[in-house]
């Protein structure tokens, strides 16, 4: 269909729109959806959109754990240097992460893969912030993931209800 102004298709207004203005166009979706006017959506980018979605939320969740691993590791391999801010830190990642679980309970086979990847990443990190050499920490992450998420669980310490309170 062409429009009477511009000569231009409608599937192009649509690409352009959500070149030009995304927040515009995912309005447009929206009402095309709940209008229920499957002809008129932009499928390609909304696929496309959709699948990114699934991706970001896997990403969220190696960065939550990428963080609070290096902040174990730092709690672990630098006790002299431990913070009220460290511990907060792990404290607000694991709440963080209980919640991407709790919202994606389909990340359960993935648990160990995003593990690996983002212990790779922790030590990157905690290795950068405690200019300690990277060699110091294990090759592979020494916490299982239970220990890593538990609100109990601090390497090096013996679980107290008063930590650094």
């Amino acid at each position: 269909m062409q429009t009477p102004q511009t000569g231009t298709s409608s599937a192009n207004l649509k690409a352009n729109l959500y070149e030009t203005d995304f927040y515009a166009w995912t309005q447009q979706q929206v009402n095309l959806l709940h209008e229920q006017e499957w002809n008129q959506l932009d499928l390609p980018n909304l696929i496309e959109e959709i699948e990114s979605l699934g991706r970001k939320e896997r990403q969220e969740l190696r960065n939550r754990l990428s963080i609070l691993i290096a902040h174990l590791l730092k709690w672990e391999f630098q006790s002299s240097k431990r913070s009220r801010s460290w511990l907060n830190t792990i404290r607000v990642q694991r709440i963080d992460t209980w919640e991407l679980l709790a919202e994606n309970p389909s990340f359960q086979p993935y648990l160990q893969e995003m593990l690996q990847k983002a212990y790779f990443k922790a030590t990157a990190l905690a290795a950068g912030e405690t200019n300690l050499p990277l060699k110091t920490f294990p090759p592979d992450c020494p916490y299982t993931l239970e220990e890593i998420i538990s609100d109990r669980f601090y390497p090096g310490e013996v679980v107290s209800d008063n930590l650094m309170e």
